[in-house]
This record gives C-alpha cells, structure tokens and sequence, in this order.
C-alpha cells in the first residue's frame, strides 16, 4: 500500500477517532502516525538516514524528508545524516557547523510487515498517552474519595474500575471481612497514585483513618465549611474509632454537629463503615485534659504527664480499670493513638502503692545517706526532697521550714549530704580511671564523675569516642517498632540528660578535635533562626 494512494483526509479522521475513543489529544496520535511512517521509511532507505515524516493537521498530507546535519571534519560518524562544510558546499551556499540541510522524499510503499510496525507504535504511543492522562487526572485526587463499580476480585484484591482507569483494593485495606461481588458499588480513599512502567497505579483504602475524615466532611456542613476541624482520628476498622473535633465558633458545639439530629449524622458514617462505633471527642489543647475526654466512657482519676518521654499516666477508680483499658485493649490503644502518648494505666490503689514504694526507698537514702533517723529521714521526703542533691545546695531557709530543724541542724544536714557526694565524686572518678578513662574525657565540661564512670562502663573512654556518640545514644529516646513505641536506654539518661543537652555537648566535643568549624555551626544556627523567623511570618499571613 502507497501511503500516496490513500485518502490523506483519512489519516486524521483515523486520529480523531483514536483520541476521542481514549480521551486524548489528537495531536499526540498524530505524532504517533509521524513516527510510525518515518520507521517504515527508514526500514526502505536505510536505517542510519535521518528521515522525518510531518502529516499537515489541515488536509492530511504526508511529507517525507531526509535531514542531513553539518558537523566538523573530525566528528563525521555518519555519512548517511552527517556531512562535512565542504560537503554541504554542494547543496547549501555558507555553511556553517550545525546547520541542516532538509530535502523531500518520494513516499514509501509500506507493505505488509512495515504496516504492522507502524500499527504497533501508533498503538504503545497511543497507550502512554492514555497512561500518562489516567496519572494526570489521579495525581491530584490523592487524599479524596471515590466512587466505584467493583471489576473482579484477585487473590482477595479488588479491583475497582473508577472510570478512567482501575484502582485497586488491597486485601489489608478492606474493613474486616467485606467482601464483593462484580458490579456491586464501593466508596473508598484514595491513599496513594504512582506512575509506574505498567500504567499509573491507583491504590484505594476503606481503612485509612483519612477515609473517616473525609465522610465526616461530606455529611458534616460545618467541618467542609472550616468551622469545625478533624485534628486526629484513631480507628480499628470495622470495630470501633476515635475522632477528636474543635469548633472555631463557640455558638456550635462540634460533638453534637458531627452526631447530627437524632444522630443522622454520624449514623450515616457508621453505615458505610460497616457499623464500626465512633466516640467523638472534643480536642484540647492541654493534653492531659484531652487524654481524659479521649479514655472516655471511663472516668480518670489523675494524670501524671512526661512530656520528654512522650509517656503519661492515668489513675483510674478499680471499677473503671476494665473499662479504660477496653475489650483486648482497644480502648487505651485508640486513646494512644489519638493523643500520640504511650500511657500508663494504673488503679489508685496501685498508684497508692507505688507511691509507698518511692517514699519508704527515699527514706532509706537519706537514713543511709546522711545517718539520720526513719522519722528525721520521713520529714524530708515528705517535704518534698527526692534526692541528696537537692539537700545539699538547697537555700538554707527551705531547709528551716522543716519542724524542729534550726539553722546548726540545717547546717550540718547540708554538710554531711556535701561530704557524702564528694566522697561518691571520689568514688567514681577513681573506678573511671581505673577502667581506662583518658583525662582528656575527665577535663570535658558538662560531665560530673558519675556520669563519667557510666561512659567508661560502655566503653567511651576518650573524648574521641564521646565525640562519635549520637544524641539518642547518651539521653535515650524512643522508636517505633511493627506501631508499637519501644524504650532506647541512654548511658547518661539515668542522670536526666536531655536530647538537646547531649546534642550540644556531642558538638562541643567535636568543635574542641577540630571535626567541625564553629564559624559553621554560627552560620547553620542563624540560618536555621531565619528559617523560624520565616515560618512565624508565613504562618502570621496564613491566619491573617
């Protein structure tokens, strides 16, 4: 077949067709054509010849041309598409070193196998464009819902046909044992949209604590409008979730706007989540407050909160421990989930005990400690003294408040708690050296004894190795295993190092080897200042 001998006007009716068929541009497939005839060509004239196929967009005619390239002398690879000045002098009247030389070509027979070549590249252009439109369309409904016909079910995958393409499913992301039939209808969340060598992959969610949110937001007015916001969501699907609410107007109450009249509201997400049970709690900004409305039904007692560990304890009455903690523990672990604490549920009585436990070992401290007797030693606990410390360098006059403790008592209390610490000064100076410590870790400043003996015990012996801990090595800290927090001990977390302590300390000892320049750190610290300072100002716009 001549391409001469075609129809030219059926070129870019068979395009038109093509792109209204797939929802694409017309122009794409009919690059694809261009690229197509200028294959088949060079399977005629020679594959090393640069030749180009333009079809006009107006009456469909096909142009063939043969593109020749001016290049230096020495970098002539290709007679076919290259050729020398001298060469181009023939054709072209000043030449110069990257000029073109464009000449018409008889069209080509394309016979039966160059047919299906050209078939089979218009059809892959044909299907990265469609892929390239299907991503386009997605990429930016991530985070959304969408409606669906289930297609077909695949090693318990669903897939999903959304319109303009498929999304899929996944067995973990489906509400505990929903299953589907062909054409049956599904709303889900969009969770994620990757381009991939196999098209874009659309993954859904019913899962996702994003997808509650988002059903609040098409039945609540007042969330959709911003009166009220979704600030967390904590959810064990199927079973039983959590979503913390704040209204920005204090005429609107956000707990009784998401329930609804008579419920309707909330009723309508309960249905499509397969009657999985939402308590709504109202946000606070105090965390133990929040943590209370969060452990509801139960009733709390106390909260005791450690805002460095990120940890907090709740007291609750003996007959409300049960129902704090919730069936196979659900109830405390959406509270952890929703307030982003690890908490600690105990009964008063426990905590009663506990308390026991920490006064009688204070007791035993400073009747150790300081040679006094079980009541003298019961009076500082009581008043508040944890630790030797605290005894010590304490302002004489909170030692005076104490019945029966004059100025020479008090006088002499904080000298046997000086001597006593020096002496464990001594103690522990002596060991650490006795285990290798260099004076170079001795001499660092920021380091008591004490906590120079811990670091020999682990094996940092020298400012060197000091100088190569990381911060969560020496103040601890906590990481999350399979969802579950997991407790890193620190060397010096026994002695309340925080993280910022041990960052500062850790780049001191490197400033004084001379691994970091301190100009660089100045540098880096009012960078990092202008960047707050930058934030402050974008986030006062933003409220503005």
């Amino acid at each position: 077949m001549a391409i001469t001998s075609a129809n030219q006007l059926e070129l870019l009716q068979t395009a038109e067709a093509v792109a209204r068929e797939k929802m694409i541009d017309p122009g794409l497939v009919v690059e694809a054509m261009e690229e197509s005839l200028a294959r088949a060509a060079k399977s005629r004239y020679g594959a090393e010849m640069d030749i180009r196929v333009s079809i006009d967009r107006k009456t469909g005619k096909a142009t063939f041309t043969r593109v020749r390239t001016v290049v230096e002398d020495e970098e002539l690879e290709n007679y076919q598409s290259e050729f020398t000045v001298e060469q181009a002098k023939q054709y072209m009247a000043d030449p110069q070193v990257g000029d073109t030389f464009v000449e018409e070509v008889p069209p080509v027979e394309m016979g039966r196998i160059a047919a299906q070549s050209a078939k089979q590249v218009i059809l892959q252009k044909v299907r990265e464009a469609e892929r390239d439109r299907q991503f386009e369309e997605f990429k930016d409904r991530a985070g959304t819902i969408i409606n669906g016909v289930v297609k077909r079910e695949e090693y318990g995958n669903v897939i999903v046909d959304v319109g303009a393409g498929e999304a899929m499913l996944r067995r973990n992301e489906k509400i505990g044992r929903e299953s589907y039939r062909p054409n049956d209808r599904v709303r889900c969340y969009i969770k994620d949209v990757r381009r991939e060598v196999r098209g874009p992959q659309i993954f859904l969610s019913r899962t996702a604590p994003e997808f509650m949110a988002e059903l609040f937001k098409m039945e609540v007015p007042e969330i959709y409008d911003g009166i009220i916001e979704i600030k967390a969501v904590a959810r064990d699907p199927g079973s039983r979730a959590k979503i913390a609410v704040i209204s920005y107007d204090g005429s609107i109450d956000p707990v009784g706007a998401c329930v609804g009249m008579r419920g309707s509201r909330v009723q309508a997400v309960v249905n499509e989540l397969q009657g999985e049970k939402i308590d709504i709690i109202p946000w606070n900004e105090d965390q133990p407050t929040f943590l209370v409305n969060a452990l509801q039904p139960a009733e709390v007692s106390k909260v005791v909160l450690d805002e460095e560990a990120g940890k907090i304890e709740v007291v609750v009455p003996e007959e409300q421990l049960s129902l704090a903690i919730g069936r196979r523990g659900q109830n405390v672990r959406l509270a952890s989930q929703l307030t982003a604490l690890d908490i600690d549920i105990m009964t008063e009585a426990e905590e009663s005990a506990r308390r026991q436990k920490e006064f009688e070992a204070r007791t035993k401290l400073f009747m150790d400690s300081l040679d006094l007797d079980e009541f003298f030693a019961q009076l500082l606990v009581s008043e508040g003294f944890t630790n030797l410390e605290e005894v010590a360098y304490v302002e004489i006059d909170e030692l005076l408040v104490i019945d029966g403790v004059d100025e020479g008592t008090a006088e002499e209390l904080q000298t046997r708690a000086r001597e006593y610490l020096e002496a464990q000064a001594k103690a522990a100076l002596d060991n650490a050296r006795a285990l290798g410590v260099e004076e170079s870790l001795i001499e660092f400043e920021g380091l008591t004894p004490q906590m120079i003996e811990a670091l020999a015990k682990d094996d940092v012996k020298t400012l060197e190795d000091f100088a190569t801990c990381a911060d969560w090595e020496l103040a601890g800290g906590w990481t999350s295993v399979d969802g579950e927090r997991v407790k890193d001990d620190g060397i010096l977390e026994p002695f309340d190092v925080s993280l910022e302590e041990a960052q500062d300390m850790v780049m001191t000892a490197r400033v004084l080897l001379g691994w970091v320049d301190p100009a660089e750190l100045e540098a880096a610290a009012e960078e990092d200042g202008a960047e707050d300072d930058t934030d402050e100002n974008t986030d006062t716009e933003a409220g503005a």
